[in-house]
């Protein structure tokens, strides 16, 4: 059984690289190319059911196990696919079964993500792991080398990389209709749960079936709480990773790609509260807040300018481009991509759907020739495009968020989420108290030394860089 120790003495990258070669070159009795792979289910219900059945409808997996702590989750996975054997602990899953499992998918509370991507890879196990790839940005690291080190075919599950409006707009940019970007707005609604809250008083019965120890995992021990399952977890630090985990991946992957961004360099935010009541502002620690606005910088590529990168979430909105007519929609409306070059603008909505030069009118004169290919089925195919690569083999095929480019895009968000954090630390050291804290406003820029994982100016912020796992994972 994988535990925290073994995890942690297994991850450790500094040992030399082990090869695996994959299973369908071994010969008799592995698989060959033509052969489906066996992917098991680490979360079985809610977005897990929906990847599950989206390999399944590839035609070219079966899905052989199934595991999750809630059996009331899994009601729906377990029917559809009556032949998988059903688990609770991913450990006993894989300890079981590994010489029976060709890949694994994890779609599981974000505080889960690293530690059952990690222990799948070490057995050789390609794995498509939801967004945002980890709960830490040591973990996003950590990943991005074990996938190299394991030889694994790796995805994120942020479908619209591999949609045709990242790719319409990279083509765009090359062919200069906007000139050098140097300015980023990305925008979302979310959250649509509660953030910026008090942890609830009090403690309900645990549904029976729901293992409480096995969802907690790498997180702190708390009593349970209503409603936290299987979807208020997200505004809670200890599991989630708030607006940015939730939608990020999904919102600023087309300017990480069009622009090549690697690691930001400054960041800083303002934070939103809420009134516990007329007189007094609201300040939770262990929630996120209910809007954040973040700024980081990224140096440009070679010969382009630096980037001003803003994120913004809980409702605020960038202003209109003068560009863009008072009738037509910024985005979808609750959400989207502005990218300000130095000859033009160009907008898009999430997962980059729907790209526009700005003016619009110029999106049906731009007359770029096709550069990139295009994912079959897009961002369907994006299950679709990490089945055919585990059948070919590690590098053998181009996925679209494999976690040499996930890991970074997910370090990246999630450098907004430790500026915010670190705005935490200084709201508690003054006790919590409106009247004494600029709340909110920017109280500090954090300086990142991407290579080595460090903020160089504020040392206390380096807690939340890698949070320590609960005593026995």
């Amino acid at each position: 059984m994988t535990t925290r120790r073994s995890f942690i003495k297994r991850a450790g990258l500094a040992a030399a690289a082990v090869t695996i070669v994959p299973r369908h070159v071994l010969g008799k009795g592995y698989l060959a190319p033509s052969d489906k792979i066996i992917v098991a289910g680490i979360g079985a219900g809610c977005k897990g059911q929906s990847d599950i059945a989206m390999f399944a409808k590839s035609g070219k997996a079966d899905i052989g196990f199934l595991c999750d702590v809630d059996d009331r989750r899994a009601v729906t996975s377990v029917q559809n696919f009556p032949k998988a054997k059903y688990y609770k602990d991913y450990r006993k899953m894989l300890d079981e079964n590994h010489k029976s499992i060709d890949a694994v998918s994890v779609s599981t509370p974000d505080h889960m993500h690293a530690i059952q991507a990690m222990a799948a890879m070490e057995l050789g196990k390609h794995v498509y792991v939801q967004k945002p790839l980890t709960h830490d940005i040591a973990e996003a690291r950590m990943l991005t080398e074990a996938a190299k080190k394991y030889k694994v075919v790796t995805q994120m599950g942020n479908q619209g990389a591999s949609g045709d409006g990242v790719r319409q707009m990279r083509e765009w940019y090359e062919a200069g209709k906007i000139g050098d970007v140097h300015t980023v707005y990305c925008w979302t609604n979310r959250p649509v749960w509660p953030q910026g809250i008090p942890w609830p008083t009090v403690s309900p019965e645990i549904p029976k079936e729901l293992d409480w120890n096995l969802w907690l995992g790498t997180a702190p021990q708390k009593n349970y709480v209503d409603k936290l399952v299987p979807f208020n977890w997200r505004g809670w630090w200890d599991y989630g990773t708030g607006a940015l985990g939730d939608m990020a991946c999904h919102i600023i992957e087309p300017p990480f790609r069009v622009l090549g961004l690697g690691y930001p360099t400054e960041v800083e935010c303002s934070v939103g509260s809420v009134y516990v009541d007329e007189f007094k502002r609201g300040y939770f620690p262990d929630s996120c807040p209910p809007s954040s606005h973040v700024i980081m910088t990224f140096p440009g590529a070679t010969g382009k300018p630096n980037v001003k990168f803003h994120w913004m979430d809980g409702g605020i909105q960038p202003e209109r481009p003068e560009e863009l007519g008072p009738n037509e929609m910024m985005g979808d409306g609750g959400n989207g991509v502005i990218m300000v070059g130095s000859k033009g603008k160009m907008m898009c909505s999430t997962y980059g759907i729907n790209p526009q030069l700005l003016p619009t009118a110029l999106t049906k004169e731009a007359n770029v020739a096709q550069k990139y290919k295009r994912v079959t089925d897009g961002a369907d195919g994006h299950y679709a495009q990490w089945v055919e690569g585990c059948i070919a083999g590690y590098g053998k095929t181009e996925l679209s968020s494999p976690f040499e480019l996930a890991g970074p895009l997910t370090e990246g968000l999630l450098m907004g989420n430790l500026a915010i954090r670190s705005y935490d630390i200084r709201k508690q050291r003054q006790g919590g108290r409106a009247d004494q804290f600029d709340y909110p406003g920017r109280f500090i820029k954090l300086l990142w030394d991407g290579p080595n994982m460090k903020i160089t100016n504020f040392d206390d912020a380096n807690q939340f860089v890698k949070r320590e796992y609960r005593t026995g994972w």
